[in-house]
């Protein structure tokens, strides 16, 4: 044989020989499976949106004016909410827009945008103003929360709030309705809590007795 033709010798193995067999293949296929399924699981459970739970937290500050000569009750209601992230990514609440109703009639609205970010795993209150006008067909209002020998001035207000959410390009909202005592005699920083939504047969009614 000459040295030349080393390179081009062919080795002929039989076919029982250990080193045809794969070492191990099964082995690594397995746990290939395993860590790819592993990374999958992990990544869904961090990115997969979860729930934020938006809450009322009741009206901090109510701010009274009165127009005399118009006969109208002017408020400024701070009011809070609550807004609990439990994704693993920050939540920014993109707008928060909110109604007074009062008789069932719209008497103030207010939108904010670029309102805050919430961390991740975290909770934080934001605060808004709602400006609302009583007056024209409820001027008696007026009488009534500058009547003397009154000495409880509360009216019933219902709220409407709704946020806008936005995470990793995914945008939610959530709504929520609730009334409230309102002092509307005098300043105030210590308003009572939310009052229970009244029932669907409860509405049905009053409906009825009206």
């Amino acid at each position: 044989c000459f040295p030349e033709q080393v390179n081009e010798l062919v080795a002929l193995i039989p076919y029982s020989d250990q080193r045809l067999r794969p070492q191990r293949t099964k082995l690594y296929v397995l746990l290939s499976v395993l860590l790819c399924l592993l990374i999958s699981g992990l990544v869904v459970f961090f990115l997969f949106p979860h729930s934020v739970l938006v809450d009322d937290n009741g009206i901090k500050v109510v701010q009274v004016w009165f127009d005399k000569k118009n006969s109208v009750v002017v408020l400024a209601i701070t009011a809070t909410l609550r807004i609990r992230n439990s994704n693993f990514y920050s939540v920014t609440v993109t707008s928060l827009t909110s109604q007074v109703q009062y008789m069932n009639t719209v008497v103030g609205t207010q939108q904010v945008t670029n309102v805050s970010s919430i961390q991740p795993l975290s909770d934080k209150l934001v605060n808004f103003t709602v400006k609302a006008e009583l007056g024209g067909p409820f001027s008696y209002v007026y009488f009534f929360c500058t009547f003397p020998k009154v000495k409880v001035h509360n009216i019933v207000i219902f709220m409407r709030t709704s946020v806008k959410l936005l995470y990793i390009g995914h945008v939610t909202q959530s709504a929520l309705e609730t009334y409230h005592y309102v002092d509307c005699s005098t300043n105030s920083t210590a308003a009572q809590d939310p009052l229970p939504l009244p029932s669907p047969l409860a509405r049905g009614a009053a409906k009825a007795k009206s």
